[in-house]
């Protein structure tokens, strides 16, 4: 009998969603940038759900990317998350973002930076080391935000480059190694990989879980000004 997970990962403009079962992602499906993940995003899980023949009611769980990144995106996706862990009773899985870029890395990266834009010349960085015999990877350093420039002086040559940063700043990154294009984006396949290896939250602990911020929304940061 099939288990159904529903994966979802808000933290970018364009929001993924993703239908798996075991280890394989049935199908995944981004969401339209350009338009309201708050009116979109519910009704595109059904249709997916739907397009595997899966009710929402036989799910086994849902994964969520808990960011860094869009401010409203992560608190839309996670809040969806939250409602069809409560409709269903199926299990919550939350997973940080940047744990879920490292992944998709290829293993014979002996470490990569992750990095993406946090505004105002600074990027969200975390450092990924390898695990042997695996292709998830463990965190060297903490998620931070650190000035641009100053990530770039000081990074060590030798360690490989992904994340949406990677993409974006792929012009000011000449001699480093960048994951290809597609990997430097959040993908339902990267949050399969490391939410199977996560303990699902009590009930308890998923109402509290928050999204990975680090800073105020921007009019928050502008009121700060």
């Amino acid at each position: 009998m099939a288990n159904p997970w529903l994966i979802l990962e808000t933290s970018g403009r364009a929001g993924v969603v993703g239908v798996a079962v075991g280890d394989r992602v049935l199908a995944a499906r981004s969401l339209d940038g350009a338009k309201r993940h708050n009116r979109d995003l519910v009704p595109l899980c059904a249709e997916l759900l739907a397009e595997c023949g899966f009710a929402a009611k036989q799910l086994t769980g849902v994964m969520v990317g808990l960011g860094p990144g869009s401010y409203t995106g992560l608190r839309v996706g996670l809040t969806a998350a939250k409602g069809f862990a409560l409709a269903t009773v199926c299990a919550f899985v939350a997973v940080p973002t940047f744990h879920t870029l490292a992944a998709l890395v290829p293993t014979e990266w002996p470490a990569v930076d992750v990095i993406s834009d946090a505004l105002q010349g600074t990027v969200y960085h975390q450092r990924f080391g390898v695990v042997a015999g695996s292709s998830l990877r463990t965190p060297e350093s903490d998620l931070r935000i650190v000035p641009f420039d100053d990530w770039k002086e000081s990074r060590d040559p030798a360690v490989g480059v992904t994340g949406p940063g990677a993409e974006q700043f792929r012009d000011r990154l000449a001699g480093c190694r960048i994951a290809v294009t597609a990997d430097c984006q959040p993908r339902a396949e990267g949050v399969l990989r490391v939410g199977r290896a996560v303990v699902p939250l009590t009930r308890l602990e998923w109402f509290a879980v928050e999204p990975l911020y680090l800073r105020g929304s921007s009019a928050e940061e502008k009121a700060k000004g």
